[in-house]
């Protein structure tokens, strides 16, 4: 397990300690960004829920972040996460919360902290909670307006494209393994004033470092992007 790209790139990551964590691949994660990349989304404020090894935050790190948040309630995770971000040298970028989601969540939504441009969900692929984990997600305050919410999921999970506010519009599969991007559609607008599309609809994406030809392309939808967002068509 390894930091694709960016001022960390190379970088080896210690890898989890405990069964019931799973990192998200390399092969996924580098289609991750590719994808966020492929359409001007390059997010300043991350945070990734269930961040078991903190590889998808700290790759976020290495590409330009300048502060990521990482939600993990097992303690020998959250030593992992900190860890890798003293390998590559990030420490004082980040800050790790040592607890569930549910109560993280439950606690930014009655304060008033910065919201997030990127909110990375990538539960275990047996969490039957996953699609209300989500909408806590898009009520709680922790998404930012124009925000993407990532989750990543196995094949087999079936999620909604509505999930209260948040509507998928990509979705990409590697084997077993798959991410869905979802965001508000209604929030979005284009900076012309007339109607674009974050993603067209031709299924693959423009390729780019760490992205697999083997990945494939389910379910895209275009929508107009977020206000002052730039877009590439793929």
């Amino acid at each position: 397990m390894r930091v694709i790209a960016g001022e960390a790139r190379g970088t080896t990551l210690r890898g989890p300690t405990t069964e019931g964590t799973r990192p998200m691949a390399d092969r996924i994660k580098g289609a991750l960004f590719s994808s966020l990349g492929s359409m001007g989304i390059e997010p300043d404020r991350v945070l990734d829920l269930y961040a078991g090894t903190g590889s998808v935050g700290i790759e976020a790190l290495s590409r330009g972040a300048t502060w990521v948040e990482f939600v993990e309630r097992h303690a020998p995770a959250v030593t992992v996460i900190r860890e890798n971000l003293r390998r590559t040298h990030n420490s004082a970028l980040a800050e790790v919360h040592s607890e569930s989601v549910e109560s993280f969540l439950r606690r930014r939504g009655r304060g008033r902290a910065k919201p997030f441009d990127l909110v990375v969900l990538d539960p275990p692929y047996a969490d039957a909670e996953i699609v209300g984990r989500i909408g806590e997600v898009a009520t709680s305050g922790v998404l930012a307006p124009g925000g993407v919410v990532v989750v990543g999921h196995a094949s087999r999970v079936e999620l909604p494209d509505r999930i209260g506010p948040l509507e998928r519009f990509r979705h990409r599969c590697h084997g077993d393994s798959c991410f869905s991007l979802y965001d508000r559609p209604d929030e979005e607008q284009s900076t012309d004033g007339t109607d674009d599309a974050r993603d067209a609809d031709t299924g693959t994406d423009e390729p780019g470092p760490g992205f697999p030809d083997d990945v494939v392309a389910d379910g895209d939808r275009p929508v107009p992007p977020a206000a002052g967002r730039e877009v590439h068509r793929v």
